[in-house]
């Protein structure tokens, strides 16, 4: 306890009668042990991330594998048993439904932090083209490096420069997450906190030996605390990290819902052999996308309206399979009908349409015919836009989710989250080395200020682009046909194209 000097008139006189000064001091000293006493000391952190999908795992393994930040005091934070993530394993003729596209940029970011080879290879599908076309006029842009013929290589998880030749990669999030648990395990010096409920986040109080009151500290469930100097948002859409720090988002919904599902394809036919393909089509309710599994395998993303949506789940294997291929193969008008069957029947309906549909010319315009759907896997999800005011506050950071959530018809949100979490961990390692408070505003602008512009830009794109393909009639619809043909026409920019695509962490279209 400070010691407190008494005026010689103070002497001798009862407690009550002390100065109005000493006896603040007094009270003060009594509510500081008080605290002290009374309230657990929090576990102090450099940075607690809370979150532990893709992005929270990829930074905090960013953040080990460095030398410079290799020294700072981390932890995680996350909801549900990461026992089961470390131990995920199917069988392979069987794949998870929450798949991915990750470019060769992520792919070349997540080698330099050494997770790549902890990946289940044989669970990573290159794919080498694409081809999109619009369900209504059906012109066409074909994303690929060379003719057909042309060779191909792939990534070398030896080197940190991606292929020239692989447009993106396909692999399940589970098989992301898994991979960098492993490498984080491998590395050590992590604290994790699994099953773990984040109750409360506020600000601490001034004890005897620290004060915390510009500190997060995140109340865990069984009275847990973990004052963080850097506190990292990588909790998703519904970020409590966000919530905490002020943060506001814009946004809205789209009206339309995504749906999922992990598809057999039949032997060779379109799209197969040793180069793979992805295929988007765009339709007035939504795009539907088929992207390559290894072996006869595929992930199906298809967003259209709630209703249809819920009609696609209620159906038997043999009606939605076939629904899915019609898809891809029927006009527009066709497609509607079918929607309709609410009690089945697609199976027999797309059969005698296709006898009245010709075929394409070309046996790679289209994917090849979906034969079984695996079970359990059809799901949906609702999308969504929203966009956070900005990414840092005072010892805050967002990132992936928390920060931003797209319109899946790009495949752009693994990524962004994958560019997000590599700019951090720069920033942090700026801080770092310069002697700076990694907390701080000042320290984190330049994250926010790099991710922010970039991330705006290509969300505005996306959003645009799900409107302008959501219109089934009018005189927007030649126009949008008429500059997908001559971006298809002209190989220079759609090179130009491919090559942004893959170095800004997602596709184009």
């Amino acid at each position: 306890m400070d010691a407190i000097v008494f005026s010689r008139r103070q002497i001798g006189r009862p407690a009550w009668r002390l100065c109005q000064t000493c006896t603040r001091h007094i009270r003060t000293q009594q509510s500081r042990r008080t605290y002290a006493s009374s309230t657990p000391r929090p576990d102090i952190y450099d940075v607690v991330c809370v979150g532990g999908g893709p992005a929270g795992l990829s930074l905090l393994t960013a953040l080990r594998s460095n030398p410079t930040t290799a020294g700072l005091r981390v932890a995680l934070v996350e909801a549900q048993d990461l026992s089961k993530t470390r131990g995920w394993k199917l069988p392979p003729d069987r794949y998870s439904n929450r798949c991915s596209s990750f470019t060769p940029t992520s792919a070349s970011f997540m080698n330099t932090i050494g997770a790549w080879r902890h990946l289940q290879q044989d669970r990573i599908q290159p794919y080498h083209e694409m081809q999109v076309w619009d369900g209504v006029t059906d012109a066409r842009i074909e994303f690929d490096w060379e003719p057909r013929g042309g060779q191909s290589t792939e990534y070398s998880t030896g080197s940190n420069s991606s292929s020239s030749r692989t447009i993106a990669y396909m692999t399940e999030n589970l098989n992301l997450t898994s991979g960098l648990l492993s490498r984080l395990d491998e590395l050590g010096g992590m604290v994790v906190y699994d099953n773990a409920k984040v109750e409360n986040i506020a600000y601490g109080e001034e004890t005897d030996e620290l004060d915390f009151r510009e500190w997060p500290i995140v109340h865990l469930t069984g009275g847990k605390q973990l004052a963080a100097r850097l506190l990292v948002g990588a909790d998703g859409a519904n970020s409590p990290v966000r919530t905490f720090a002020g943060i506001g988002s814009q946004g809205w919904d789209y009206d339309r819902h995504g749906v999922v599902a992990t598809l057999q394809l039949e032997e060779g036919g379109g799209g197969g052999g040793e180069l793979k393909t992805a295929y988007q089509r765009f339709l007035p309710t939504g795009p539907i996308a088929m992207l390559p599994l290894p072996g006869n395998h595929a992930s199906l993303v298809w967003s259209t309206t709630p209703d249809n949506a819920k009609l696609l789940k209620s159906l038997s294997p043999q009606d939605f399979i076939a629904s899915v291929n019609a898809a891809f193969r029927l006009g527009v008008t066709d497609l509607e009908y079918m929607s309709t069957l609410t009690s089945g029947g697609q199976a027999e309906e797309l059969k005698w349409r296709l006898e009245h549909t010709p075929s394409p010319a070309n046996p790679y315009a289209i994917p090849q015919t979906v034969v079984g759907v695996q079970d359990g896997t059809v799901a949906s999800f609702p999308l969504k836009m929203r966009h956070a005011d900005t990414y840092t506050g005072e010892r805050v950071a967002l990132v992936g989710d928390a920060a931003h959530t797209v319109h899946p018809l790009a495949g752009q949100g693994l990524n962004q989250g994958q560019a997000d979490v590599e700019v951090l961990a720069r920033t942090i390692e700026y801080a770092v080395s310069h002697g700076m408070d990694i907390g701080t505003q000042l320290s984190l602008e330049a994250y926010n200020s790099e991710r922010y512009a970039a991330n705006h830009v290509l969300m505005g794109v996306v959003d645009k682009l799900h409107k302008l393909y959501s219109v089934g009639s009018g005189p927007l619809v030649p126009l949008r046909s008429l500059g997908l043909s001559a971006v298809n026409a002209m190989r220079p920019l759609k090179r130009f194209f491919m090559e942004q695509a893959a170095g800004s962490g997602g596709k184009m279209f």
